[in-house]
């Protein structure tokens, strides 16, 4: 666990770098060095060290490699996240399995790019995190948007009764409750009763989301 002595500006992005490759870890603290309005304030071998540091250092960013020993970096990422200081993490990793990226993102990490990434990438990405935005490498944003369509496709609509999808249809044609009723020989009361059904099971609290989101899942 290595802090080091600031040599940048007061409004500098202060960062830790954690990675266990020492050759690897040396070229990315190079690579910041060069940059301006970036300062490295310590470098951790290790998830554990890096929490250490993020506690002791209070770093705006943690530029967090995955796998480590002992503690790796979505479990680290947890840690720092965790215990609220302010600190982001931006993954700076070789991997980008669904598992990977699932962990880092799922743990609060705030960006995940690719060491493979070029350069003017790599510090536009530190800078975009460090402002409060979230960047992934465009690799991985089309991995989670497939993961993220394949596990909506899994999920199967709600079942709506016959009669929970008449009163929506006929909501969709504008008529309103005692028309609802009168069209199906049912009373106010029932009608009101078979769209909070509906709504329960669509997920939603008003009429025209119930309709529009029906719609959506392809029940009318």
């Amino acid at each position: 666990m290595t802090p080091r002595e600031p040599h940048d500006g007061p409004d500098s992005i202060r960062i830790v770098v954690a990675d266990d490759h020492p050759i690897v870890r040396a070229g990315i603290v190079g690579l910041l060095e060069t940059a301006p309005g970036i300062e490295v304030v310590g470098e951790a071998a290790d998830g554990a060290e890096a929490v250490a540091l993020a506690a002791s250092e209070r770093p705006d960013l943690v530029l967090m490699d995955l796998r480590m020993p002992g503690v790796d970096g979505a479990s680290a990422t947890a840690s720092i996240v965790a215990a609220g200081g302010g600190t982001r993490v931006l993954v700076l990793t070789t991997y980008e399995t669904d598992d990977h990226i699932l962990a880092a993102i799922e743990a609060g990490a705030s960006g995940y790019l690719l060491k493979a990434a070029p350069q003017a990438e790599i510090l536009a990405g530190i800078r975009a995190v460090a402002a409060g935005e979230t960047v992934l490498a465009p690799s991985i944003a089309a991995k989670l948007v497939s993961r993220v369509r394949a596990d909506a496709a899994s999920v199967a609509p709600p079942a709506l009764s016959p009669r929970e999808r008449e009163v929506l249809v006929l909501v969709a044609e504008g008529r309103s409750n005692p028309e609802i009723a009168k069209a199906l020989y049912i009373g106010e009361a029932t009608v009101k009763t078979h769209l909070l059904h509906a709504f329960e099971k669509l997920g939603v609290n008003d009429r025209t989301r119930a309709v529009t989101r029906a719609m959506e899942l392809g029940l009318l």
